[in-house]
């Protein structure tokens, strides 16, 4: 009632006349009723809940005083702050696996995900948990493939890149990379704005005009993203990518390649590319090469997928290219102009990445940065 001023004006109003009312049947001066208990009847209101209101108005003469009241805890409104707080709170437990807050399960429950966030202090109810869960876009359901890791060195994969970027030098990278896609490219749904009397629609088989398939690299610091496009995913594509990234940052003395568990992310002969690199470095300066891989199933953290994410709401969603080349090129601008973007405002650290993205490029373990609805 308080958010809205008309409506909180014509029950002042309503109140008013009331009491002018009231005020006349206890003296003796009304027309229409012989006494209280027809006035209470006559307008449907509980006699102890009127006298209530009518003198505590009468003792202060405030307005305010003729207005509903809330009470209890249960009323209080959260500040921006607490429920930052809180939200960073569930999806810290959330990622990691039950068994390190002593649980013998492999998914969380939220009688035991609100447990163990009580013994780090923060008290929520399970509707609360909830409520949080469902506005990032997540459901119970998923929790399996999408909300929890089940790596047993989870902790230790997780506090080396919390290590790494604490001491990230000026003259060194932390590059989140993945891969995205297959992507077909059709006639693709969302939300859209139309006229009046129009349906918008999409057709449910439709024949596909190609796939295409992203190798990229998000520099952390720089917020600088270097892609092309690969036939398949596979150890000769990172390699290619490594190349690129030791060709195009020549000025650093050492790279640190973060990403998920996939097997060509790890394969001996990327190992073995890396290794000659290093020995190379010795003779020539050219940067150090050093892996910082996230823990198996927490691709939840890969800071590049809130660039994906983005870069799909505003390039695929709605769309319909007539060939893979006119979504290649659409992507190629995305990315140059979000570069372009960053590169003339490198002080905005902390805010959401440009382009509508996810989360902010920075690493957190309360990060949800693989948004579910970006394909």
């Amino acid at each position: 009632m308080r958010a809205d001023r008309t409506v909180e004006r014509t029950y002042l109003h309503q109140w008013r006349l009331l009491i002018v009312e009231y005020e006349a049947v206890k003296s003796g001066k009304s027309t229409a009723f012989t006494n209280v208990r027809d006035f209470y009847t006559h307008h449907g209101t509980c006699s102890q809940t009127f006298r209530k209101y009518y003198n505590r108005y009468s003792a202060s003469g405030l307005a305010s005083d003729l207005l509903p009241r809330r009470r209890g805890p249960k009323h209080r409104v959260k500040s921006e702050a607490e429920v930052a707080e809180a939200r960073g709170a569930v999806f810290k437990m959330l990622h990691s696996p039950p068994s390190d807050a002593g649980f013998n399960r492999v998914t969380w429950k939220r009688a035991e995900l609100q447990q163990a966030l009580k013994a780090t202090g923060v008290l929520l109810s399970k509707r609360n948990i909830q409520s949080i869960i469902k506005a990032a876009g997540y459901r119970w359901l998923k929790a399996r493939q999408v909300l929890t890791s089940k790596d047993p060195e989870y902790r230790s994969k997780l506090d080396n890149v919390k290590s790494i970027l604490r001491g990230l030098r000026s003259d060194e990278g932390f590059f989140s990379i993945d891969e995205f896609g297959p992507v077909a490219v059709l006639k693709r749904g969302g939300r859209r704005l139309v006229a009046p009397g129009v349906n918008a629609t999409v057709p449910q088989w439709q024949r596909s005009k190609g796939t295409l398939i992203i190798t990229a690299a998000l520099e952390l610091s720089t917020n600088q993203v270097t892609h092309f496009y690969s036939e398949k995913k596979n150890t000769a594509e990172i390699i290619k990518l490594l190349d690129q990234l030791l060709a195009r940052n020549r000025h650093l003395t050492r790279l640190y390649l973060s990403w998920d568990a996939a097997s060509w992310h790890m394969s001996n002969q990327l190992v073995r590319r890396i290794e000659s690199n290093n020995v190379m470095a010795e003779v020539t300066g050219s940067p150090r090469v050093e892996t910082a891989p996230l823990p198996a199933g927490a691709q939840f953290l890969n800071v590049i997928e809130a660039v994906f994410s983005g870069m799909a709401r505003a390039i695929l969603h709605n769309s319909d290219y007539s060939s893979v080349g006119e979504a290649k090129r659409a992507i190629d601008r995305y990315f140059a102009e979000r570069n372009e973007y960053f590169r003339e405002h490198r002080k905005r650290a902390g805010n959401k990445i440009w382009g509508g993205e996810r989360e902010t490029t920075a690493f957190s373990e309360s990060s949800n940065h693989k948004d579910p609805r970006y394909r």
